[in-house]
């Protein structure tokens, strides 16, 4: 990416899909066959093992369908000590790996939920330490320069509901506390507008530390159920808290306004939960989206 433009792809989670393996998802030929009659060029890789591990098998299936990949997903759970480093990184390394193969530039990191997503139950406190702050700054510090180094890869840290950093103050934290080198923010509009901050304060209080953006809306009205009825991220999704653009929040014609403001290169991957999902709801819904996105900016394409 060299053309300061905002390039729009999309991800297997539009398609419904949060699992390697999941009778419910849809098949990952199709997927990559509606994507690509949807009108998108990049995709993100999805949950490991989703899409074909193999870089030459991959690599086939999507230069058979002129597919291209921006970025693969990690989870990490570094708040909970700096042993957590051996059973992140594996994962991790796989993940990279295959990123850097497909030319790959980023990898989406997602910090572990603090209650459990089917059930409810706290699987610890809601709060951090001091302590378990400072070793959350230091395992992605931690991560970003390993991926950077061995595999040229760039950290995009991802706010998250029902995880410790999710609210415009947690963010802010983390930021402040990071180092821009190895650490910046896949800024999903949805799950910030779930816990409460503000995209386009982030956009313009941090311009330098926006790296990649997940685009998705949230329904206000679903939103508010949610959170007077304390419901899990999951439940929150079955009830139906993600909403097609244009319909919700944030305002994502602002949103792309603000980034193309930037005038900088960067991806926004279109995000919309909908796990589980019928086989024949989630490419209606991506076109739309795609041609409502692309008429919020000047400097908005695919490709």
């Amino acid at each position: 990416m060299t053309e300061n433009k905002l390039i729009i792809g999309t991800a297997p989670d539009s398609w419904g899909v949060w699992f390697a393996d999941d009778p419910k998802q849809t098949p990952w030929e199709r997927f990559l066959d509606e994507v690509a009659e949807s009108g998108y060029k990049w995709i993100e890789l999805g949950p490991y093992g989703y899409l074909p591990t193999d870089p030459t098998r991959l690599a086939e299936e999507l230069k058979q369908r002129d597919l291209k990949v921006t970025a693969g997903t990690v989870f990490t759970a570094f708040h909970r000590g700096l042993d957590q480093w051996e059973s992140a990184w594996e994962p991790a390394r796989k993940v990279a790996e295959l990123t850097a193969a497909m030319g790959g530039e980023h990898i989406v990191v997602i910090p572990a939920m603090w209650r459990d997503d089917v059930t409810g139950e706290a699987v610890e406190s809601g709060t951090l330490t001091d302590k378990a702050w400072s070793d959350l700054f230091a395992g992605h510090n931690r991560l970003g320069k390993t991926l950077l180094e061995d595999f040229g890869l760039k950290q995009q840290f991802h706010s998250h509901a029902d995880s410790h950093v999710g609210a415009q103050e947690d963010i802010e934290t983390l930021l402040a506390a990071t180092d821009p080198k190895y650490l910046n923010l896949c800024l999903d509009t949805g799950h910030a507008e779930y816990c409460g901050a503000s995209s386009l304060e982030l956009i313009k209080n941090y311009p330098d530390r926006i790296g990649y953006l997940h685009l998705k809306q949230i329904n206000p009205e679903i939103l508010k159920r949610v959170n007077e009825e304390n419901m899990t991220w999951a439940a929150a999704n079955l009830a139906g808290v993600m909403t097609e653009p244009p319909n919700g929040l944030p305002d994502l014609r602002a949103v792309i306004e603000a980034v193309e403001a930037l005038n900088r290169p960067i991806f926004g991957i279109v995000e919309q939960d909908m796990y589980p999902v019928a086989f024949d709801v989630p490419m209606p819904i991506a076109k739309r989206t795609r041609n409502y996105l692309l008429s919020c900016g000047s400097r908005t394409t695919v490709n």
